[in-house]
């Protein structure tokens, strides 16, 4: 099933609406970010950098992902309470990026 982004933050709303029962406070959902934030860093910390596993959880591909779709239900409930269109917000910070960096990456020598 592919979803566009207006799609996948309807379905959260609905999603909400039939279990989570409400939205959580916007300041809550901050700090439930940075704890899904913080779960799928330390399993990067463990994958990618120096940090050890006490044991093997498994597949830790899949662990990285649900923790990256953990981070991005919590980002789209965020932007559904303040009423932020994550299709709108995503295109103009890309064109944003796409303008002030267009010669910026290619122009550092330490990406050489």
């Amino acid at each position: 099933m592919e979803l566009t982004c207006n799609d996948y933050q309807s379905k959260v709303d609905d999603w909400i609406q039939s279990f989570g029962v409400r939205y959580f406070e916007e300041k809550t959902n901050m700090l439930i970010l940075m704890e899904e934030v913080g779960e799928l860093s330390r399993l990067m910390s463990r994958v990618y950098g120096e940090q050890s596993f006490k044991e093997d959880p498994g597949n830790h591909k899949k662990l990285i992902e649900d923790e990256l779709a953990d981070v991005f239900f919590v980002l789209t409930c965020l932007c559904n309470q303040m009423d932020i269109n994550i299709q709108e917000v995503l295109i103009k910070n890309l064109n944003k990026k796409s303008t002030r960096d267009s010669k910026r990456h290619h122009k550092n020598p330490k990406l050489r």
